[in-house]
């Protein structure tokens, strides 16, 4: 048996433990007039999904799809471009999410062009200087998330049942103010870890 468990072991490349959906989005740089952005979308009033909220282009992972792959397919689809109007420039690092979601995230440039997002898919675009993020820390609010779903849990297998000190999960959620636009949830969090990097 020790063999079996060494030919599974020797070789193998970890992975995260649990199903997890997987998304992947892209910080578009687009330069004008030497001012560097960051390109935002307002996701279509029609979507079922967090219609009207602001989010960086991208989406779901498709089966057997590379993360960096999805994030570039979903930037074409979303904002109408050509493959070679994208330049991926590297790697941010990917966010796991407390509601089963690991979101990878990877920076770009615009080459050349103009932004003609889908209809169906954005209802439109705006950019926010990169100076905004260096210069405006965002407001941070923790949020407890939880709490337990009590109905049916076996407290009797557990050391102390009902009064075992569970521990508190929180959240931490960033919220940038730009013009009209608030940029929250995921897309800040991507965004304030993205200039956290810059900056260092």
């Amino acid at each position: 048996m020790i063999n079996k468990v060494e030919k599974i072991f020797k070789n193998r490349i970890p992975k995260v433990i649990g199903e997890f959906d997987k998304s992947a989005v892209m910080i578009l740089l687009v330069e004008d007039d030497e001012e560097v952005s960051i390109v935002f979308e307002v996701r279509a009033l029609k979507l079922r999904s967090q219609p009207g909220d602001v989010c960086l282009p991208g989406g779901r992972v498709e089966f057997n799809e590379d993360p960096k792959e999805t994030a570039i397919r979903e930037t074409m689809e979303e904002l109408n471009l050509k493959r070679d109007q994208i330049e991926t420039i590297g790697d941010m690092d990917y966010y796991i999410s407390p509601y089963g979601n690991i979101l990878y995230a990877f920076v770009g440039k615009l080459k050349y062009g103009e932004i003609n997002p889908s209809e169906d898919e954005v209802d439109h675009i705006f950019k926010v200087p990169l100076r905004f993020f260096m210069e405006k820390k965002p407001l941070h609010y923790s949020m407890e998330i939880g709490p337990l779903k009590q109905e049916g849990f076996p407290f009797h297998l557990i050391n102390g049942g009902k009064n075992y000190k569970f521990r508190k999960g929180f959240l931490d959620q960033y919220f940038y103010e730009y013009n009209n636009y608030v940029i929250w949830g995921f897309t800040a969090q991507i965004i304030k870890s993205f200039i956290k990097v810059l900056e260092k």
